[in-house]
């Protein structure tokens, strides 16, 4: 999948030899590892401190690499972990618990969960002893009336992870903790996976949508072209069917899904539906209902879980969609 990084978010690495301290190294000749070491000690010297350009419009400056850092939007966690990030406590979800995507990880690193979703502690934040707080502006997770608050512990950025994709939010991320080569590792990783298993498997002739399927008396949202799930399964060989905007209920239109009645389902047209949230068992609520016994997917047999994690996109998530489509049409 090609990455592209949102230019408003650039990190300016601020440079700070002094040029009498680089006059005196060139003239000293050191043996060979310690020449090394000191050329790393001052490479690394030299990329700190840091300008973060919050999603917010603001700016934060990280004065050194972070050693302890404090994730208070969950949704963002799972990238930070994705790229081996030091992250020793995080906000959790509904229930006051991981994704199950990446919470055997979390355990293993013995990820402190501050609070669920929804909460708010700043003792729990002190008591970690951060060097470095990430707030999200988006989602039930986002923290932004306490940016404040935050501040007053240490450096805070502020991501947007809905308005982008995690290979974007992994390289913000990389780059505001010194770590640009891990999430490149990711992505790349991630990359090899997708092109891997598009070359196994056979895509079934037509279109396909994707659906999160709450049926009759409520909104079904469905998943648009240039969305994240869309472009996934896209880079997969799909041709993704997407839907009419008009459909939408919500106030505020959105890139990624239309928020479309019950009703609106019957419109659908792909020969393949992949239900949102959901495995291929849950998936069968989609396929047996009466209502829509006629429309092309259900008629053909075809539709399946897209899995149970896939409404949030994080690289551990994405990961599982990959291979459930692997089993499903290799």
């Amino acid at each position: 999948m090609t990455t592209h990084l949102s230019a408003r978010r650039r990190i300016a690495a601020v440079l700070s030899l002094a040029v009498a301290g680089t006059l005196a190294l060139a003239g000293c000749t050191p043996a060979a590892d310690d020449s090394a070491s000191s050329e790393t000690s001052t490479e690394t010297a030299a990329e700190w401190p840091r300008v973060f350009e919050n999603a917010d419009g603001t700016t934060t400056e990280i004065p050194e690499k972070p050693q302890r850092i404090v994730s208070t939007a969950v949704s963002v966690t799972g990238t930070l972990l994705a790229i081996d990030a030091p992250v020793v406590a995080s906000g959790s979800q509904v229930g006051g618990v991981w994704f199950d995507q990446w919470a055997d990880i979390a355990d293993e690193r013995e990820l402190e969960n501050i609070w669920s979703v929804g909460e708010f502690d700043l003792e729990a934040v002190l008591a970690s002893d951060p060097d470095l707080i990430i707030v999200a502006t988006s989602g039930r997770d986002a923290l932004t009336d306490q940016v404040a608050d935050l501040q007053s512990v240490a450096p805070t950025i502020v991501v947007d992870y809905g308005a982008q994709t995690w290979q974007d939010l992994a390289v913000e991320l990389g780059e505001a903790t010194g770590l640009e080569s891990d999430a490149e590792t990711a992505i790349a990783d991630f990359d090899a996976l997708v092109s891997e298993t598009a070359e196994e498997i056979t895509i079934p002739e037509g279109t396909a949508n994707i659906v999160s399927f709450n049926g009759a008396g409520q909104d079904n949202p469905i998943a648009r072209v240039g969305g994240s799930h869309a472009d996934l399964l896209e880079s997969l060989g799909f041709e993704i069917e997407d839907p009419d905007p008009a459909w939408h209920t919500q106030t505020d239109e959105r890139a990624d899904f239309v928020w479309a009645t019950y009703e609106n389902l019957l419109q659908l047209t792909s020969e393949t539906t992949f239900i949102l949230s959901a495995d291929d068992e849950m998936a069968q609520g989609f396929a047996d209902d009466p209502v829509l016994a006629n429309i092309p997917s259900v008629a053909a047999g075809q539709v399946y879980g897209l899995g149970v994690n896939s409404f949030r996109m994080d690289p551990y998530s994405s990961t599982e969609i990959v291979e459930h489509v692997k089993d499903l049409f290799s």
